[in-house]
C-alpha cells in the first residue's frame, strides 16, 4: 500500500495566516455567557455583495483553502478571485478559537468548567464575527457534515442568499448519536482524562485515539475500505489496522479530547426546526456511498425546508463514503459551480 494513503489528511494543518477576533461575551443556549475569541481566515476582496462563509466539520480549522483545497481557491468552485471567503474555527474547538483548552480568567484552562455549547452558540459567534468584519449579508454559506448544521442554523438568523449543505443532516439519528457516545466514553474511560482537568499533566490521547479510529470507520464506505486495504499486510498488521492506528495516534497531536466531547455533544443535541420563511435558496448534496450521513437524511431535510424556502437536492455517485465531500473534486465541484453562478 502506498504511504501517501497515510498522508491524505495532512491538508488539515493549521495555517499561520490566522487572524483572531475578540467578539465579546456570547450568551449561551444552556445559560450563562462566555467571553469568546474566534480564529479565522479570509481570502479575496470584500466588495459588499460577494461574501461567502465556509463552515468546517468537527476536526477542521479556519484554513479552508487547505482542508477543502479541491473546492476553495483561485478559479475553483468557491473562487477566491470572485468571492470574499471567510472561514472561522468554531467555538469549542482547539484550533485557535475559545474552547476547553483555552485559559479562563483565572489563568487556568477551562477543562471540565467549559460550558455545554450548541450549534446555535457557534452560529451566534460567527454572526458577531461577520458584524465585526462589516458584513451584513452573505452571498453564500457552505459547509459539510457539522459545517452543514452550522449553515442551517445561520440561515435562521442572518441574511444568506444561497446555502449549500453537503453530507449533512438536520438532526442525528440514534445510530449517529451512538457512534459519538462510544467515542466520548473511550476518552472518559482513559485514566488520564481526570474528569477533563488533565492540562497540567498527560492528555488522554489513548482514549482520543480510539475515538478517532471509530470516526475513521464511518468516514469511508465499505467498498472504499476494501479497495484501499483489502487484506493486505504491513509487517505483522493488516493494512487497515496500521492505517487506523496511525490516524488515531496522529489525531492526538493536533486535537483536544475535551473539544472532541464538547463538539460531538453539540452535534447530537442539534435538532433543526425552521421558524420562518426564508429568502435563502438551498442546495443539498449527498453521496450514494455515505452510510453515516445517508441520502435519506438529506431528503428528510429537503422536505422539511420546502415549506419555508426554495430547496433542491442532488445525490452524487462518489464511492468514497462520507469523506467524499472533502475528497471529490469532480461532480460536486460542477454542481456547486452551477449553483453559485446562477443570477
Amino acid at each position: 500500500m502506498d504511504d501517501a494513503l497515510f498522508k491524505e489528511n495532512e491538508r488539515h494543518a493549521t495555517s499561520d495566516d490566522r487572524l483572531f477576533a475578540d467578539i465579546g461575551s456570547v450568551e449561551l443556549a444552556h445559560g450563562g455567557a462566555l467571553p469568546v475569541t474566534l480564529a479565522y481566515q479570509t481570502w479575496g476582496e470584500n466588495r459588499g455583495d460577494n461574501a461567502v462563509l465556509v463552515c468546517h466539520a468537527l476536526s477542521g480549522d479556519a484554513n479552508a483553502c487547505a482542508w477543502w483545497d479541491r473546492l476553495v481557491g483561485p478559479g475553483k468552485a468557491i473562487d477566491t478571485d470572485r468571492f470574499f471567503v471567510i472561514c472561522a474555527n468554531v467555538l469549542g474547538s482547539c484550533r485557535g478559537s475559545t474552547g476547553p483548552s483555552s485559559l479562563a480568567l483565572d489563568g487556568q484552562a477551562y477543562g471540565s468548567r467549559f460550558p455545554r455549547i450548541t450549534i446555535r452558540d457557534m452560529s451566534n459567534s460567527v454572526v458577531r464575527l461577520l458584524s465585526n468584519l462589516g458584513i451584513d449579508q452573505l452571498f453564500a454559506a457552505t459547509g459539510g457534515s457539522m459545517g452543514g448544521m452550522q449553515v442551517l442554523d445561520l440561515t435562521q438568523q442572518f441574511p444568506v442568499e444561497r446555502a449549500w449543505i453537503t453530507a449533512s443532516t438536520g438532526r442525528h439519528s440514534a445510530m449517529q448519536i451512538g457512534f459519538n457516545e462510544v467515542g466520548r466514553q473511550a476518552i472518559r474511560r482513559d485514566a488520564k482524562f481526570q474528569g477533563g482537568d488533565y492540562y497540567a499533566s498527560d492528555a488522554p490521547n489513548d482514549g482520543l485515539s480510539v475515538a478517532r479510529m471509530m470516526g475513521h470507520l464511518t468516514f469511508l464506505s465499505e467498498a472504499s475500505f476494501n479497495r484501499k486495504f483489502g487484506r493486505e499486510m504491513r509487517g505483522d498488521q493488516f493494512e487497515v489496522e496500521s492505517y487506523l492506528n496511525y490516524q488515531g495516534d496522529k489525531f492526538g497531536q493536533r486535537f483536544d479530547a475535551n473539544s472532541q466531547i464538547v463538539l460531538t455533544r453539540a452535534l447530537d443535541d442539534f435538532d433543526f426546526q425552521p421558524t420562518r420563511s426564508l429568502a435563502t435558496e438551498f442546495l443539498l448534496t449527498s453521496f450514494v456511498s455515505d452510510w453515516i450521513y445517508p441520502t435519506w437524511q438529506s431528503l428528510e431535510l429537503r422536505d422539511q425546508l420546502s415549506a419555508w424556502a426554495k430547496v433542491r437536492h442532488i445525490e452524487l455517485g462518489s464511492p468514497l463514503g462520507h469523506d467524499a465531500f472533502l475528497l471529490d473534486d469532480g461532480d460536486q465541484a460542477e454542481v456547486v459551480n452551477l449553483f453559485l453562478a446562477q443570477s
